[in-house]
């Protein structure tokens, strides 16, 4: 069970993961690599959250917008 770290951040990104997964082709593969990969729904759905994240934080620090191709 995960409940550490910052439970604002992570109420703000569970909804846009989840959007993320069924339209961003990026993330959809990561997500579905790890289900391939034997790790539960909500796991999978946490380690995109994350990615996500650092994503985000990535684009800020460079002042970019999202690119596909980079971030694949």
């Amino acid at each position: 069970m995960t409940g550490g770290g910052r439970g604002n951040v992570r109420a703000k990104l569970y909804m846009p993961t989840l959007v993320a997964i069924q339209y961003n082709p990026a993330i959809r593969e990561f997500y579905r690599r790890l289900l391939k990969a034997g790790k539960t729904k909500m796991i999978a759905v946490t380690a995109c959250m994350r990615k996500m994240l650092t994503i985000l934080n990535v684009m800020v620090a460079r002042k970019e917008y999202w690119n596909s191709e980079l971030y694949a």
